[in-house]
């Protein structure tokens, strides 16, 4: 009961001065009609590389209102410290719902998703936990001048992959988390940021690895608390899936429907180092435009 008294009052003090924290480009105004993204993310370090393929497709109600649906392709290959029967893990994730909300005020921008997964990814190599999960996150934002500080609170029943680091596993089990941070546009359309971040889980927790297969071996050592080096599945309290760490990026948008990231992120419970990169493209606009012309 302390342990989830401590995660309730950790929780509240990040809230209340992440916005002075150190990311993420401000929210902008939507324009109703049906919408489509394809982003290609991934993430490097000792252990191997976990890559993801994310198109979506959706409809913006309003300028307020709209919703997205998506699944994601996995691309997992394993470092030489982390063998398992194959080096490579390939594989449709957990399709998904959103509903995301919008407000864009003087004051501050807000944006609320939820969002909704179906256990469609294979439990036995880490994409998914074969049960129903969600993920419900709050985004705050405000530019100053060149600089726009954010702030993002949530909970849900998994833990979601990052901007800058797509994990090598998945969770079940209840938890919250947020991060603070901003942004700096350096000129015209590159910027550079830096965040920090908490995952605070709360019960019993279930990890899944992605780089271990059901029945397989591995050569990790599970240590500062790497449980999914070891094991394929990892059931215990909420010590196995806490994390906190911090992010720096720069990123760049060439033209308004493309969006180009290379980031690091470094996790001080994994006390692991994960450099990465992201490419995404917004269709929707493309599509608009060239029916424009």
């Amino acid at each position: 009961m302390r342990t989830e008294w401590r995660s309730l009052l950790r929780l509240a003090l990040v809230v209340a001065c992440a916005a002075a924290a150190f990311a993420q480009s401000p929210l902008q105004e939507s324009e109703r009609g049906i919408t489509s993204y394809a982003a290609f993310q991934g993430s490097d370090s000792d252990q191997g590389q976990v890559m993801k393929f994310d198109p979506s497709v959706g409809y913006n109600f309003n300028s307020h209102f709209g919703m997205n649906f998506g699944v994601p392709v996995y691309f997992v290959r394993t470092a030489a410290t982390a063998t398992t029967p194959s080096t490579s893990n390939n594989g449709l994730g957990n399709a998904y719902v959103d509903l995301k909300l919008t407000y864009l005020r003087p004051a501050v921008n807000f944006a609320s998703t939820l969002t909704g997964y179906a256990p469609t990814g294979n439990r036995d190599n880490g994409l998914s936990t074969g049960r129903v999960t969600f993920d419900w996150n709050n985004h705050f934002d405000r530019s100053f001048s060149r600089v726009t500080p954010f702030v993002e609170a949530g909970a849900g029943n998994t833990i979601l992959d990052s901007t800058f680091f797509t994990r090598p596993f998945t969770t079940l089990g209840f938890s919250t988390h947020v991060t603070g941070g901003a942004s700096f546009n350096v000129w015209k359309f590159v910027s550079v940021g830096a965040s920090a971040y908490s995952i605070m889980p709360v019960g019993d927790q279930k990890v899944f690895s992605k780089l271990v297969k059901k029945g397989g071996t591995a050569k990790g050592s599970g240590s500062h608390g790497r449980v999914y080096e070891t094991n394929n599945l990892t059931t215990g309290t909420s010590d196995i899936a806490r994390d906190d760490g911090f992010s720096a990026w720069i990123d760049a948008n060439p033209s308004e429907s493309v969006d180009i990231s290379f980031g690091y992120n470094r996790s001080i419970k994994y006390e692991l180092n994960v450099v990465s990169f992201g490419v995404g493209v917004n269709l929707g606009k493309v599509f608009n435009k060239a029916a424009r012309h």
